[in-house]
């Protein structure tokens, strides 16, 4: 009997992530600054009413500083995750439930992309 793809749940710490080009980032002195262009006509009116800037810096947490950089889409998640224990050790502690959220959300925010294949 064959399983619905539904059914079966995909394990996070064996996906690999990847950095989506479509987005600029500058490492200075170990630290990530990504750049997000605002684009769109409400941006652009933003932009001219409100003098909000063309383009957004995101800058990430120390964590963050020390994960990006491995994001190559090489490394899995999991292999990330044994960095970044060796870098903070208790201080990444709950390491895979913290890290998979983390990835989540750069994953949400479109600023990197996870390999399912």
């Amino acid at each position: 009997m064959a399983r619905d793809k539904k059914t079966i749940r995909e394990n996070y710490l064996d996906l690999v992530p990847e950095k989506n080009p479509q987005y600029k980032y500058d490492v200075c002195s170990g630290k990530v600054t990504i750049f997000v262009e605002n684009k769109g006509i409400f941006n652009r009116a933003a932009q001219l009413l409100m003098k909000k800037p063309k383009v957004s810096q995101i800058h990430l947490d120390e964590m963050g500083d020390f994960i990006w950089p491995h994001i190559d889409g090489k490394n899995t998640v999991y292999d990330i995750a044994m960095l970044v224990k060796k870098e903070f050790g208790d201080r990444a502690e709950p390491l895979y439930n913290r890290l998979v959220q983390y990835m989540r959300n750069l994953e949400s925010y479109g600023f990197i992309r996870i390999n399912r294949e």
